[in-house]
């Protein structure tokens, strides 16, 4: 039991005020440069309150690094990579849950070890796979002596390839499967009854029919918190685009973007423009966050089932 008393109710409102300020420091100095001229901006110290000058750097920062279709190309990259982590998650999680076969904890547990490999740590081989999807199929098709033997019965050279690079499958597809998710998924799947599961074998249900008509609507609010989460991981993924990606004029994001913004080392050093150029790219996943944070909650830590 927790003892309740002004003393203890005043150190906690300090903690958090002095955690919310923390928080909201760096974006009010983004805000703040965002709204200065190049005169103010140079200024030190800087200011810390607002100009007039927001919507001038707004469009100085649109038009120079052309943000316009990379705001698209952001937008379609982090849609596609939430919308398959989500269907790939809670589809790995219902297979692991309500199929009872012997391999099932062994899948799991070799994907929850790979939240300890980031994404840093496999760039290499997944880039490999990028630049030719189908290379594992054809690994396996020259180890089995298929190539040779159907190059010996029909003149024909197997060589299959699949190149995702510079494009959006690139982008999204080696992005899309999460550990986390699964493992979220799996531990709300586990506190289905198992009344409701025979329920539905009684009503005739099959197994995918019982995962969209049932799992689907009591895993809304699950869902709704893990798009959240991945939708602004997604939105700020900075390294594996630019790896994947050559053709920036076309496939470049917002991120990547950013750097078009800052100041060359003997350039005109208009920070403003840059800031303005931050505070349009954070936009998106703060409208995100803002417009989902009730569910976002929920779905972390309800317990109604």
């Amino acid at each position: 039991m927790i003892e309740r008393s002004p003393l203890f109710n005043a150190i906690t409102y300090l903690a958090m005020l002095i955690g919310l300020v923390l928080v909201l420091l760096p974006f009010w100095v983004v805000f703040i440069g965002a709204t200065l001229s190049l005169p103010e901006v140079a200024r030190v110290p800087l200011q810390m309150w607002p100009s007039d000058q927001l919507f001038q750097n707004i469009s100085a920062a649109w038009i120079r690094a052309d943000l316009g279709p990379k705001m698209i190309n952001s937008l379609v990259v982090a849609v596609g990579v939430t919308v398959g982590k989500i269907v790939i998650a809670a589809l790995s999680a219902f297979s692991i849950v309500f199929f009872n076969y012997r391999a099932r904890m062994v899948f799991f547990w070799l994907i929850f070890i790979t939240l300890m490999l980031p994404l840093e740590v496999r760039i290499v081989p997944t880039y490999a796979i990028a630049a030719n999807a189908l290379s594992p199929v054809q690994a396996l098709l020259d180890v089995t002596g298929l190539t040779g033997l159907v190059q010996q019965l029909g003149g024909v050279q197997i060589a299959l390839n699949w190149n995702l690079l510079n494009s959006y499958e690139g982008m999204i597809l080696p992005l899309i499967a999460t550990a986390t998710g699964t493992f979220l998924y799996r531990q709300f799947f586990m506190t289905i009854p198992d009344e409701l599961v025979e329920a539905a074998k009684m009503d005739g249900s099959r197994p995918m029919q019982f995962f969209v008509d049932v799992l689907v609507p009591l895993s809304r609010t699950n869902m709704l918190a893990l798009a959240t989460i991945m939708f602004v991981s997604t939105w700020n993924q900075y390294l594996w685009p630019l790896l994947v990606t050559t053709d920036r004029e076309h496939f470049g994001t917002v991120v990547m973007q950013l750097k078009a913004l800052v100041p060359a080392q003997n350039g005109t050093p208009d920070w403003n423009v840059t800031m303005a150029g931050a505070l349009i790219i954070m936009l998106p996943p703060l409208l995100v966050v803002a417009v989902m944070q009730r569910w976002f909650v929920r779905g972390l830590i309800t317990k109604d089932k």
